[in-house]
């Protein structure tokens, strides 16, 4: 059995204005994951280099900034069995053009940039992204 994990997924400002919050979420819960954390903010710069500080160095980075920090997002915590390798599954590789219909990036992505969603990558990965965003007191069993 594989251990129960949790990860973050942030409903990007695409998704957000086109209104797929509730789908987006209903698509994970769906699938068996459990919401146990979420709340909507619009997310400032300083965040959001925290968020991708990964990337700091590479030529998308402000373009990744500017992004985020456009409108309001969601960030969720799920969890569940290999919750991150299934949330990165249902969701769909990065690109929108390579993902596979019935992905939310296949059905709902328009471009690398605006895929709708961020899934953690790594239990390590989703530990830290999940203090940058909840206290333990907003996360529920």
């Amino acid at each position: 059995m594989k251990p129960i994990e949790r990860s973050l997924v942030l409903i990007k400002p695409d998704a957000m204005e086109r209104g797929l919050a509730g789908t987006i979420i209903g698509r994970l819960q769906s699938q068996g994951l459990k919401l146990i954390a979420v709340k909507m903010l619009h997310m400032d710069r300083e965040l959001a280099g925290r968020h991708y500080a990964v990337h700091k160095e590479k030529p998308f980075f402000a373009g990744l900034v500017s992004y985020i920090t456009s409108a309001p997002i969601v960030a969720a915590v799920f969890s569940g069995d290999d919750a991150i390798a299934r949330i990165r599954q249902i969701m769909g590789p990065t690109d929108p053009a390579k993902a596979e219909a019935g992905t939310i990036r296949g059905d709902f992505g328009i471009d690398i940039e605006h895929n709708s969603v961020h899934g953690s990558d790594a239990p390590e990965t989703a530990a830290q992204e999940i203090r940058l965003f909840f206290g333990e007191g907003e996360i529920f069993p």
